[in-house]
């Protein structure tokens, strides 16, 4: 699977944004998908999940109400949208996915996923 992010870019606080990752391969419908960021000098972190098959959602506590995780099988694509936007949430954003069968207390790390796209920037002015 070969994942491709766009949709970054500069915007104000109180703004959106809504990024996009476009994906290869014909059962990526079953593909677990997220959405993770990384700060300059902080790890990367969870953002927001959607299962593959029952499509359950886990946000962060953070962008929970402000965030929604999508997916349009049809089109093999995976959507952040991004509202009331915080300059807390100034990141690299990366989309990943993995066909693995995830437990709830491992979902959200990182390297539970084998599939990652190129980040792309988000950065929100105060």
């Amino acid at each position: 699977v070969q994942l491709q992010a766009s949709g970054g870019g500069l915007v104000q606080t109180g703004g959106s944004l809504r990024l996009s990752c476009e994906a290869s391969g014909p059962t990526f419908s079953r593909y677990t998908t997220g959405w993770f960021r990384q700060a300059p000098g902080k790890e990367r972190e969870f953002v927001a999940i959607r299962r593959g098959g029952n499509g359950v959602t886990y946000y962060r506590d953070s962008v929970r109400g402000r965030f929604t995780i999508s997916r349009d099988n049809a089109k093999n694509t995976v959507y952040l949208q991004m509202n009331s936007l915080k300059p807390e949430d100034t990141a690299v954003y990366y989309c990943a996915a993995t066909n693995r069968g995830l437990i709830l207390s491992t979902i959200r790390s990182p390297s539970e996923y084998r599939f990652w796209g190129r980040g792309t920037q988000v950065t929100v002015s105060s």
